[in-house]
C-alpha cells in the first residue's frame, strides 16, 4: 500500500482525478481525518472537506503510472 497526499479544490479537478483513478484495477481510498471514501466515486469525494489535503492510500505496490497521472493533484 502506498499513500499519497493531494489536493482537490475545484470541481472540475474532482472529476479529472476520477477519471484518471478510474482507468486502474486496483482499490483506492481517500481519508480525511476519520473519513474514508473511495476515490473513484465523485459524490464520496464531494462529502469531503476539500479545502484540506486529503491522502490517498493506493492498495498497490505497482502505481507508478497512477502517480504520473495524477502528478498535478499532488501536494
Amino acid at each position: 500500500m502506498k499513500s499519497v497526499t493531494i489536493r482537490l479544490s475545484l470541481a472540475e479537478n474532482v472529476k479529472s482525478f476520477v477519471n484518471a483513478v478510474n482507468r486502474y484495477g486496483f482499490d483506492m481510498d481517500l481519508r480525511s481525518g476519520r473519513h474514508v471514501v473511495d476515490a473513484k466515486s465523485i459524490l464520496g469525494i464531494f462529502s469531503l472537506d476539500l479545502s484540506k489535503p486529503i491522502t490517498l492510500e493506493i492498495h498497490s505496490d505497482d502505481c507508478a503510472a497512477l502517480l504520473e497521472d495524477i502528478k498535478p493533484f499532488t501536494v
